[in-house]
């Protein structure tokens, strides 16, 4: 199939803060994927680069180059992330109402991800540095991609909690794509625009919901937790 240039830029601020993402997609054969090595040395380094070459899927379809590309949030008018119940690691009912007042980062997370070690590493350091001021990070497993979280939830709440000293909630392993999406993927994906329609990528994509429930950014599985430091702290201060 002939090659279909697609570019976008989305526009509805972050509550008046100017935000770029270093990202702009070109389509040439759908639905298969690929992600090029340059694709995000904006955001990994030329040393991490190569390793993510290796871990988004290859093949001819799909191929993200290092353009700008804006990727903001819309508000959803009829329900919040506090609507829902989800389980946790050990399989209890834990109401998302219970973090209302609380700035959120939701990711889902892999254990055997090139983007693993930094990405718990940093997620770490910032919930150690800003959970006393309202921020709460809450990770769900997912296996969908490259079958890099295949391990029980005992094994993944060890993994986390031993190898990276994770603190912060980590829940039930769910799908974030497909007809088994998880209730809460389902919101957090039609709330918010995205590349693609409104699939998750890959491992470790963020998503930054405010003291109120609602979505305010999504940010592509090669964004650095640290590089969303500075909209957190903005966020914390509102």
């Amino acid at each position: 199939m002939a090659s279909m240039p697609f570019s976008a830029s989305f526009s509805s601020p972050l509550y008046g803060f100017s935000q770029t993402k270093q990202t702009t997609a070109s389509f040439s054969s759908l639905p298969s994927m690929s992600f090029s090595s340059r694709s995000f040395k904006c955001c990994l380094g030329s040393s991490k680069s190569a390793s993510l070459h290796r871990e988004f899927p290859s093949s001819p379809g799909f191929r993200l180059k290092s353009r700008s590309f804006r990727v903001y949030a819309r508000t959803s008018t009829e329900k919040t992330l506090h609507d829902f119940t989800v389980k946790d690691i050990d399989g209890k009912d834990v109401p998302l109402n219970k973090f209302k007042g609380k700035l959120l980062l939701i990711v889902n997370v892999a254990s055997r991800c090139g983007l693993t070690s930094s990405n718990y590493s940093e997620l770490s350091h910032l919930y150690e540095k800003y959970k006393n001021q309202g921020f709460e990070i809450l990770a769900f497993p997912c296996n969908q991609f490259g079958g890099q979280e295949p391990g029980s939830n005992s094994e993944i709440k060890q993994f986390a909690c031993t190898r990276f000293k994770a603190e912060f909630p980590i829940f039930d392993k769910v799908d974030v794509n497909g007809p088994n999406t998880a209730p809460v993927y389902q919101f957090l994906k039609s709330s918010s625009v995205g590349f693609f329609n409104d699939l998750i990528k890959w491992n470790f994509e963020k998503f930054l919901v405010d003291k109120n429930g609602r979505v305010v950014e999504r940010y592509p599985p090669p964004t650095s937790p640290f590089q969303i430091e500075k909209d957190i702290k903005k966020l914390l201060a509102a």
